[in-house]
């Protein structure tokens, strides 16, 4: 419920929380996204110190609701992301909750190598438009599966999660994307860790963005050898070391999109094994890893004997990130069960 709260009792707050945010060690600037993301404040007054200088300040709820979120951030570790409800993300602005993981900024870079792929492909006359699909595997917040359907206006965009809460959310986030005329629903919550394939399509321009139910590439089984790029940011840290991550990480977001298995690479190797029976020849293979991993995921690919133009690539602080291959071959065996659960940003 709205509260109207006098700009001086929001300034005295703020002041409080500012001082308890320094003594906690957490950044300042969490606080700011905080208030702002509650409050119909803007950046520019809090950065003035102007909040008193407001006969009134809206709010979402009242400040004791409002303090109560500070202190959990504080006390709890949760990350203020998921008390903001929200993130800014390339050009979208993604709601988040504990469903799924925060979108990270390297991971913007995907979608950049995705685009530098196409464009390439693109002008060597390698694409056919009429038949292009991108498939976002573990998509989470749909984060990186909106961001490929707004560079490729004429591209189908495939958005796969194996939990249907974190498919609710991407849908969700694909309610406020400019492509999109119409609201999408919110689909009905499902029970268990796995759910039934279809999921009802969004209303997209010609259905170009599709969310599905399933673990990795399953709800492609009709796409069998004609998927133009699947791309990936799947669990990647090593199961000894999710121990050692920050309290707001391990304390609070999903633990199976972390997870990765003993080295890190449990379900990279699974995409490497199941990838060639549903891209093209030629179709691209991209995956995220963390930093250290890039080089056993090269070799993984060469080992395989299908891939071809394997190439590493690193983030801006110069830490390998991804690794991208085409497919040289299509496999033609039957599709395999594929028990590893899948979700990603």
């Amino acid at each position: 419920m709205a509260a109207q709260v006098s700009g001086a009792e929001v300034e005295r707050w703020y002041g409080a929380a500012r001082t308890a945010a320094i003594a906690a060690a957490v950044p300042v600037a969490e606080l700011d996204w905080l208030l702002l993301a509650w409050s119909d404040l803007d950046r520019l007054t809090l950065r003035l110190g102007t909040v008193a200088d407001r006969p009134t300040v809206t709010l979402q709820a009242p400040l004791e609701t409002l303090e109560r979120q500070w202190q959990r951030r504080l006390g709890d570790r949760v990350p203020v992301q998921y008390l903001a409800g929200r993130v800014t993300w390339r050009q979208l602005e993604l709601q988040v909750s504990p469903a799924v993981l925060i979108p990270r900024p390297e991971t913007e870079l995907m979608v950049d190598l995705a685009i530098a792929w196409r464009t390439e492909k693109w002008a060597a006359g390698a694409l056919d438009d009429s038949d292009e699909h991108w498939a976002d595997l573990g998509t989470g917040s749909g984060a990186i599966a909106i961001a490929l359907a707004d560079a490729f206006p004429a591209a189908t965009v495939w958005a796969i999660d194996r939990d249907p809460k974190a498919l609710a959310i991407a849908r969700m986030n694909a309610q406020g994307y400019s492509h999109c005329p119409a609201p999408i629903p919110t689909p009905t919550p499902l029970q268990g860790p796995r759910c039934p394939s279809p999921l009802p399509a969004p209303d997209f321009p010609g259905d170009r963005l599709q969310f599905r139910c399933g673990s990795w590439c399953e709800p492609l089984a009709s796409l069998a050898g004609r998927v133009t790029a699947l791309v990936s940011n799947p669990p990647y840290i090593p199961t000894a070391e999710l121990a050692t991550l920050a309290p707001e990480v391990i304390h609070h977001e999903p633990t199976a999109a972390l997870d990765g298995g003993p080295d890190g690479l449990d379900c990279i190797r699974h995409l490497i094994q199941q990838a060639p029976t549903y891209l093209r020849p030629g179709g691209l293979w991209l995956v995220e890893h963390m930093a250290g991993q890039g080089a056993a995921i090269a070799e993984l690919l060469k080992g395989d004997g299908r891939y071809g133009s394997i190439e590493q690539h690193w983030d801006l602080a110069g830490r390998d990130r991804f690794v991208s291959a085409e497919t040289l071959v299509i496999e033609a065996s039957p599709i395999p069960p594929h028990p590893i659960p899948n979700q990603s940003i």
